[in-house]
């Protein structure tokens, strides 16, 4: 039987191809999907690229650069409080401790919120969390 990753309530991850390291993510088991914080987020329907940029100003990693996509989908995400939205989905890969993994995340404006990262069910699948506990795969990489 394969031994899963223990995790806590909080990590810290990278995304590899996007050049985001270290980012904090809050795990949510409540949550289906996974997302991550965006702003100014466009399809330029014309040659089928998506636009978006990671983060926003006030988030000390935020660097302008505009991130473009050509394998996207559109999907309708249930918040927590009962509103569906529809939201873009990308699949990209992320590392946690040693590992990487390739998810999908939607992309939405998380300003409002702590973290900047949710992880949700579809990938917490790889993982046992323990929520009495903080960071546990982070200190891997420290």
């Amino acid at each position: 039987m394969k031994v899963k990753p223990i995790i806590g309530r909080f990590e810290r991850i990278n995304f590899i191809e996007l050049d985001l390291i270290d980012i904090e993510a809050k795990i949510d088991t409540g949550a289906y999907s996974s997302s991550i914080h965006c702003h100014d987020i466009w399809e330029d329907e014309t040659t089928k690229t998506l636009h978006f940029k990671l983060l926003d100003p006030s988030h000390p990693d935020y660097n302008e650069k505009d991130i473009q996509f050509k394998n996207y989908t559109k999907t309708v995400v249930k918040s927590s409080t009962g509103i569906k939205e529809s939201r873009f989905k990308i699949n990209t890969d992320i590392q946690v401790g040693k590992k990487v993994y390739a998810t999908n995340f939607t992309l939405t404006d998380r300003s409002n919120m702590r973290f900047p990262v949710l992880l949700g069910r579809v990938i917490l699948k790889k993982f046992l969390v323990d929520a009495s506990k903080k960071y546990l795969l982070s200190a891997l990489e420290k």
